[in-house]
């Protein structure tokens, strides 16, 4: 078990004699903290960091991001998620479109395609374009030192077409009917060998290396990619394997309620993101929001947790950057993210203020620049981490939907816990509105401008077009 010191503490005693003359003991006295692995409590008020290595810095390396990590506390951020940090298969590697790197004909041009992530070529090495085993080793303990966890990316539905398997394990591979090994059926991911689990050979193999990295890392957990893809059955059986070395923080690429029965503490809040490009593009009104909610409330257990963002690698790359999809309105709805149950996604690159898409399968680079979201992030950061009313974990404060003059434009919500209360509100239309807010009265502070009012039911907000306020009761 690893051990922190966490301060020296001077205790001064004094003594009086009866001469009057004073003698001062000094005795100091270490605090030593065990490193303690990620608890449910933990949860609750956490953030989550998707780190791009790659694309994080001009060297798009371990080093220069592990550098940046005391600057994320500044965020609030407790969850560090690194996207793959395995090496990358080079057989049929992607370069745009349908095209392979093989098929480029000029050496140069070919050199600048670094493939998919996600085309894992070995599950139990370090790709050196990102540094070395100590490189990562020192991310890790960073980020310990400073009060945080970090996830690993997981891909156990597909692994690269030159991954040690495909020849070790042969019989790991979904075939053909020509009996030929392919790629993950209906998707046009054809620079990765499909996985089949039929095979329980398999399931011990994955899981083996998968203990690997808590072994030999210390990683607090994994995101798994497209884990509704994998049997529920082996990740049921991997978790209670990993489980049982370490409390760990598991990640689903995914929405399917059964994998959190068992394996999976959170998951994807993807149909709340669709939602959410809808309502700040005008297609959707807020009624739709609330009958997404009261859906959730229904299917899923009171402790599943749903994983909030507005943009991720894929959304960012693929669809869009928020500026493209949200517009004027992204800082909304970043506020929406955070005032929601569940847990708020930071992408790289949107702490300050990225408004481009990043590069795939090629070197790209994040802004550094800190502006509008970064002071932002750093309010509702702050709010989060320290006021219960926000908990989203295992335990999360209560939500309550509260009744307006206008709720197909007007979303005001109450959140509670603790005895601390938080409302928001914002409006989701094109005009001006002084909404009037059923249940929302006591003394107000204005969580992000300051300043606080006695509010009356009778009283009334004055928003603009997509304006919102977050408010929480003073005491």
């Amino acid at each position: 078990m690893k051990k922190y010191i966490l301060a020296l503490l001077v205790l001064s005693l004094v003594f009086a004699c009866k001469d009057d003359n004073k003698e001062e003991l000094v005795v100091e006295e270490t605090i030593i903290k065990d490193y303690r692995p990620i608890q449910d409590e933990d949860l609750e008020n956490a953030i989550i960091y998707e780190a791009n290595i790659r694309q994080y810095s001009p060297e798009g390396t371990f080093n220069e991001f592990t550098k940046d990590i005391p600057q994320l506390k500044e965020l609030g951020v407790k969850v560090i998620w690194l996207m793959p940090v395995f090496p990358i298969s080079e057989k049929n590697r992607k370069a745009k479109g349908d095209l392979l790197v093989e098929d480029i004909k000029n050496p140069k041009e070919r050199e600048k395609y670094l493939g998919s992530y996600y085309a894992v070529a070995d599950y139990e090495k370090v790709n050196p374009d990102l540094g070395t085993s100590a490189d990562l080793t020192k991310l890790v303990q960073t980020a310990h030192d400073n009060g945080m966890y970090v996830i690993l990316d997981w891909v156990a539905n597909h692994s690269g077409w030159d991954n040690v398997w495909i020849e070790k394990y042969p019989e790991f591979y979904t075939r053909d009917e020509k009996g030929n090994m392919m790629h993950p059926e209906g998707t046009d991911w054809t620079d990765t060998a499909d996985l089949n689990y039929d095979n329980r050979d398999l399931w011990e193999v994955m899981t083996k290396s998968m203990m690997y990295w808590v072994a030999e890392f210390d990683v607090d957990g994994f995101r798994c990619d497209v884990a509704h893809e994998v049997p529920t059955e082996f990740w049921n059986y991997a978790t209670k394997e990993l489980q049982d070395q370490k409390p760990l923080l598991m990640l689903a690429e995914s929405e399917k309620k059964d994998l959190f029965k068992e394996a999976f503490d959170m998951g994807y809040n993807w149909e709340g993101h669709h939602i959410m490009n809808e309502l700040a593009q005008g297609t959707a009104t807020i009624n739709k929001w609330d009958e997404y909610m009261q859906r959730n409330a229904k299917n899923y257990q009171e402790d599943d947790i749903l994983m909030n963002f507005i943009t991720n690698h894929d959304e960012n790359s693929w669809n869009g950057s928020v500026k493209e999809r949200m517009g004027d309105k992204g800082q909304t709805l970043l506020a929406f993210s955070y005032m929601i149950p569940g847990m708020p996604l930071i992408y790289s690159g949107q702490e300050y203020d990225m408004d481009y898409r990043l590069k795939f399968f090629e070197k790209d680079t994040i802004p550094k620049t800190k502006g509008k979201t970064w002071d932002l992030l750093k309010k509702l950061g702050e709010l989060k981490v320290n006021n219960p009313a926000l908990n989203g974990g295992k335990n999360a404060a209560t939500y309550t939907r509260l009744k307006t003059n206008d709720d197909e434009s007007i979303y005001a919500i109450k959140r509670e816990k603790n005895g601390e209360t938080v409302y928001y509100v914002a409006n989701f239309s094109k005009n001006r509105s002084r909404p009037k807010v059923n249940g929302m009265k006591g003394r107000l502070t204005d969580a992000l401008r300051g300043g606080s009012v006695d509010f009356t039911e009778e009283n009334r907000l004055d928003l603009p077009p997509y304006g919102y306020r977050i408010l929480k009761v003073s005491k």
